[in-house]
């Protein structure tokens, strides 16, 4: 399988790990501290060949996502669930310790943010599916978000995430079913 946009990943075992599973290039941004001049390589990568960002479904993945994606407009994004990324030798978490098929499907359903895009889901349609101020909303929106393959989102980030990666209520309707019929299990 060969990808044609350019991947960025946290560092050399996220590389080595995406070369063992497909033909791609990647940039890696040395973690979090991420420089001037992996942003402008990243930006060069977006006009050439796109890019798609793949960090760890932890919190300094989610920090190093953020920055690149509000530096650098354009980028696509492909996400692991935590479950996919947990290794089962050392307890770490990562795109290295993800199965090749977890890396195989994260990048076959990668989105495209897309600010300003028309308003599809609002608030109420959250609070109607208990993922916003319930007593299990942090579990909902954690089955949610895996579902969707959106990554963690708090409260305050869902809304704003369904959105930038143009969710429509329908899907947002047969993932809650799907859940809730899990939940009823």
């Amino acid at each position: 399988m060969r990808i044609k946009e350019i991947i960025v990943v946290e560092g050399k075992d996220d590389t080595a790990k995406i070369k063992q599973v497909l033909d791609a290039d990647t940039i890696e941004t040395n973690g979090s501290a991420i420089d001037k001049t992996i942003l402008e390589q990243i930006k060069h990568a977006v006009e050439k060949r796109g890019v798609i960002i793949f960090t760890d479904p932890d919190f300094p993945g989610q920090r190093i996502r953020h920055i690149i994606s509000e530096a650098v407009p354009g980028c696509k994004h492909a996400f692991l669930t935590k479950q996919e990324a947990i290794s089962k030798h050392d307890r770490g978490i990562g795109v290295e310790h993800a199965s090749a098929a977890a890396i195989k499907q994260a990048l076959a359903r990668v989105y495209q943010l897309e600010e300003g895009s028309p308003c599809l889901i609002e608030k109420q349609d959250l609070l109607h599916y208990g993922l916003i101020g319930g007593s299990q909303a942090k579990q909902r929106r954690q089955k949610l978000t895996d579902r969707l393959r959106l990554g963690h989102a708090n409260g305050k980030q869902l809304l704003k995430r369904l959105i930038m990666f143009r969710i429509t209520r329908k899907q947002l309707e047969e993932a809650m079913l799907a859940i809730i019929e899990e939940e009823e299990e």
